[in-house]
């Protein structure tokens, strides 16, 4: 990895998974700004890994169109933002909280991902990477807003991944199931997912290595990255993708 890789943006960098991807793209040199609503938060981690901090609440245009031109010329964009699960049955739910999951999920994946592409391509590089969930295709779950809402995304990744398919690579993965502020609730038994596997996986995405892999769904603990970009050719060849059924 160079020195100074450039610029990324890391939404939702406040806490959990996305303070866990700023601090390892830190360690990488890439200049971080961490993009959140809690402006506490994302100052407490871009001054421990000495990057910038930038309010941003991703559901709205002119507040995501704002922190990306302070971002500067981005490189790399994390659209890591997400809320979760509803609270109740589903048709229990107020029709604009159950909405709204979709706004931060999906409307703010989408927001975000239109500001940057522009400028990359002009400069004619860059990346994104996309924290999707395995909630995407995983049987059991017993909300609709959270799954719907990262189906959607997941999907989305995947088609923007072909409209720039050459000039910018997008991913979109799963950092499996992690113990943070929004899954607190499910339980100290769960088959928690080590938190530094996301991370990590991102610092391949974003070194470029990857990027014949652009447009699939990778799971930070279930798929070995390394494997998987040793076997990138028969996986275009084969059309591999573990979220859609082979016939």
């Amino acid at each position: 990895m160079p020195s100074d890789p450039g610029i990324t943006l890391v939404t939702g960098g406040g806490r959990g998974v996305g303070a866990g991807i700023a601090r390892a793209l830190a360690e990488d040199g890439w200049s971080v700004v961490v993009g959140a609503r809690s402006q506490d938060q994302i100052e407490a981690v871009a001054a421990e890994i000495g990057g910038r901090a930038v309010v941003v609440n991703v559901s709205d245009r002119e507040s995501v169109e704002h922190a990306v031109a302070e971002a500067g010329d981005i490189d790399l964009l994390v659209a890591n933002a997400g809320i979760g699960n509803q609270d109740g049955a589903t048709w229990e739910v107020d029709p604009d909280d159950w909405w709204r999951v979709l706004e931060v999920n999906v409307l703010g994946v989408h927001l975000c991902c239109r500001a940057v592409i522009p400028g990359m391509l002009e400069r004619g590089r860059g990346r994104i990477v996309i924290t999707g969930s395995g909630a995407a295709y995983l049987p059991g779950s017993g909300h609709t807003a959270y799954p719907a809402s990262k189906a959607a995304v997941c999907r989305y990744g995947e088609t923007l991944a072909n409209e720039l398919r050459g000039r910018i690579p997008v991913f979109f993965f799963s950092p499996g199931l992690v113990k943070t502020e929004m899954t607190k609730s499910i339980g100290d038994n769960a088959s928690w997912t080590p938190p530094e596997l996301a991370p990590q996986l991102v610092r391949v995405l974003a070194s470029g290595r990857a990027d014949a892999l652009a447009g699939r769904y990778i799971h930070a603990e279930h798929d070995d990255i390394e494997d998987l970009i040793a076997r990138a050719d028969e996986i275009e060849r084969e059309d591999l993708n573990s979220i859609r059924l082979r016939r």
